[in-house]
């Protein structure tokens, strides 16, 4: 065996052993921190809590990964790892007593005489379920040193924990264990259980179905001993035996919104293949269609506008599908709207153009028309001028006046500027030939005056 640097060292002693009936993930959690699989750049010599343990001194830190990534091991193996007491606590669990129990004790024993001084490593686990005064409470004891605080959150500790305890911690990003890991996770049980019953082909898709989850892969292969199986299943025979996995997908936090985020980039980067692949992430782990085709809507106005104006028709005519047929013959409907958009031409200048008018009118807003192009409903209106002298457009040369419409005290603004790509090609020449018009009428305008 090797320890947590890579260098030969004895096989840790076994302590505490859990029971022959525990459930196959807890018999096989890591006895010491070389145990650790799939977190080396954090666990190696060059990694942040390979250097801590080298150096004998935890500071308050952040574990944020994904299910079964070895987050609780850590915590518990680092308190043995520089000889602290260790202290769990859940936030699903526990409540502000369990906290002020925890703390009290930490602080008595952290204040005891010379020699007798006993430092605590307090996990809290799912700490993000924690609100924000609960979680201000921790902040004079991390900052005495009364605990040292080890944190796990599945969650993106940016938007769940507050600034405050986010400035004394270290956040440490655990990574979805590779194929690689989850291999020697399962040779592990294996060497305890004896080969599993599969084909190699249905093992490596039983790999495939943790999705990087230890725990849900040690799981799974449980259930498979368990059942004493008499014939190597093949991989068609695992999917009709074991029940289909549940996307981790939360639609309320990260993992929504970096779907959907994946989604409308790839749209945008004109790729089918991964914009209906983050599509159909979505809605098999259960997101709102609804909520997709709005999402679809919007981009067919931001990324496309009028370099394809069917874009917007179809996202709409989706909708309309969707809303007639349901789930799930509507969700063809979808589909097909999505790799619509991805294929089309792109342009963001009807974008651009509402973010640069509506800047514009904020800082001009009080500027009045000019009074040619004003209504004229009442006569005292009328005899103040408004809307004298306005050039009826389909009674001019070629159906275009050339006037001026902006306020007098505003020069001519250009907002959109088509693209020369797709129908918005077209809308360039369309514009390109009025501004060429206006000009000509202009000059021709100055020079009768």
């Amino acid at each position: 065996m090797s320890d947590l640097f890579g260098n030969d060292a004895p096989a840790p002693e076994r302590g505490n052993e859990p029971r022959v009936d525990a459930p196959l993930a807890d018999r096989l959690r890591p006895r010491d921190l070389r145990e650790i699989i799939g977190q080396e750049h954090l666990t190696g010599p060059t990694g942040a809590i390979g250097r801590m343990v080298a150096a004998g001194k935890l500071s308050s830190m952040i574990l944020w990964g994904p299910p079964g990534t070895g987050k609780t091991s850590i915590a518990r193996l680092l308190a043995d790892a520089v000889g602290m007491r260790f202290v769990s606590i859940s936030a699903v669990f526990s409540g502000v007593a369990d906290l002020k129990k925890a703390f009290a004790e930490a602080d008595k024993l952290a204040s005891a005489g010379q020699g007798n001084k006993v430092r605590t490593l307090l996990f809290v686990d799912e700490i993000h379920r924690f609100n924000r005064a609960q979680q201000d409470g921790f902040l004079p004891f991390v900052e005495r040193g009364t605990v040292t605080l080890v944190g796990a959150t599945t969650e993106n500790p940016s938007f769940e924990l507050n600034a405050a305890l986010l400035s004394r911690s270290q956040v440490l990003i655990l990574e979805r264990l590779s194929h690689d890991a989850l291999e020697a996770l399962l040779a592990r049980g294996e060497a305890l259980e004896g080969p599993l019953p599969l084909t190699e082909e249905a093992r490596a898709a039983l790999i495939a179905s943790a999705d990087g989850d230890g725990r849900f892969l040690l799981g799974q292969a449980e259930t498979l001993y368990n059942a004493a199986l008499t014939e190597p299943l093949d991989p068609a025979a695992l999917g009709q035996f074991l029940q289909r996995r549940v996307a981790v997908y939360d639609k309320n936090r990260e993992g929504h919104y970096n779907l959907i985020s994946a989604l409308h980039k790839s749209l945008r980067g004109s790729d089918p293949q991964a914009a209906l692949y983050y599509m159909a992430r979505m809605l098999t782990a259960g997101e709102e269609p609804m909520y997709v085709l709005r999402r679809l809507v919007r981009f067919a106005s931001e990324d496309i506008g009028l370099a394809d104006p069917n874009a917007l028709t179809q996202c709409l005519a989706a909708k309309d599908a969707y809303e007639f047929l349901g789930s799930p013959e509507g969700e063809l409907a979808i589909v097909q709207a999505c790799l619509y958009l991805a294929t089309a031409p792109k342009s963001n200048a009807a974008y651009a153009a509402q973010k640069a008018a509506f800047k514009s009118a904020r800082e001009t807003g009080s500027l009045m028309p000019p009074q040619n192009i004003l209504n004229a409903p009442t006569k005292l209106m009328k005899d103040i001028g408004y809307g004298k002298g306005y050039a009826y457009d389909h009674n001019s040369e070629d159906g275009f006046s050339g006037d001026n419409y902006w306020p007098e005290d505003m020069e001519p603004q250009t907002y959109y500027e088509p693209a020369e790509r797709g129908f918005e090609r077209k809308v360039k020449e369309r514009i390109d030939y009025w501004s060429r018009l206006r000009s000509e009428r202009q000059t021709r305008a100055s020079k009768d005056a």
